[in-house]
């Protein structure tokens, strides 16, 4: 099995998972270059908030964990002007480690409840 499976085949069983609760979904991407963070309908049919490294108004140059820090603190503000105040975390088959541990610390001391 190649990396890129295993990691889609954790994504799905969390992403079932979270399904469940109703409650909205803080999914994390990562490139090579970039971080993408947003958040969705239980559903996951439409985008409710945002935040990335690569965006026009605030262009980050480096993916690394300041960087992680910034976008995690940035869609949790963009969360709470929304209304949303709980999340379910959902890491897309990543290890819960650097970047991605950092991005949900940096959300949850912005105020977000997982």
């Amino acid at each position: 099995m190649s990396k890129v499976i295993s990691r889609l085949r954790r994504a799905a069983k969390t992403r079932i998972k979270a399904a469940g609760q109703e409650k909205p979904r803080l999914s994390v991407y990562k490139s090579n270059s970039n971080l993408y963070a947003q958040i969705l309908e239980p559903r996951g049919s439409k985008v409710l908030v945002a935040a990335s490294t690569n965006e026009k108004e605030n262009k980050l140059d480096k993916s690394n964990v300041e960087t992680a820090k910034v976008v995690g603190k940035l869609v949790a503000e963009r969360a709470l002007e929304a209304g949303i105040k709980r999340v379910v975390f959902d890491r897309s088959g990543y290890l819960y480690h650097g970047k991605i541990k950092a991005i949900a610390e940096s959300a949850r001391e912005a105020g977000l409840e997982f």
